[in-house]
């Protein structure tokens, strides 16, 4: 099951159409909406492709500008996650280790890139020296 938000955009002078619309809509969930024609929406799907053919749907309705989805969860990727994280030594033994010289340990980290899959961070983990 996937769940998306999904920020959709109108002019102001069509907020009230574009939200009765949305809240008529069956492939979405209205949450909220501000006075400059931003509305808060939930699309949920068995997959990518279901999620794909309600955004078509809500892209249609007369008067938006756009529709971006803003957040997304997949269960199924949530699911596979917690198993790698379950079965991975959530303490490095490098970490364990008071004899390691601090100016040798190698960091693999990067917060600018803080997107990378959590499988290969995991991976990171089952390292057992961790230096070079």
């Amino acid at each position: 099951m996937n769940i998306s938000s999904i920020v959709v955009q109108t002019l102001p002078k069509f907020l009230d159409e574009v939200v009765q619309d949305l809240k008529n809509c069956e492939a979405c969930d209205y949450h909220m909406h501000d006075e400059k024609g931003r509305i808060i929406i939930t699309i949920e799907g068995e997959d990518v492709s279901e999620e794909l053919g309600k955004m078509k749907i809500i892209e249609a309705i007369p008067h938006v500008i756009a529709a971006d989805m803003q957040m997304a969860y997949s269960e199924d990727e949530l699911d596979a996650n917690i198993k790698v994280i379950n079965n991975s030594d959530a303490v490095p033994t490098l970490l364990q280790n008071e004899d390691v010289e601090i100016d040798r340990v190698i960091y693999h980290g990067d917060l600018k890139k803080k997107d990378d899959e959590l499988i290969d961070f995991a991976k990171s983990l089952s390292n057992p020296d961790g230096v070079e």
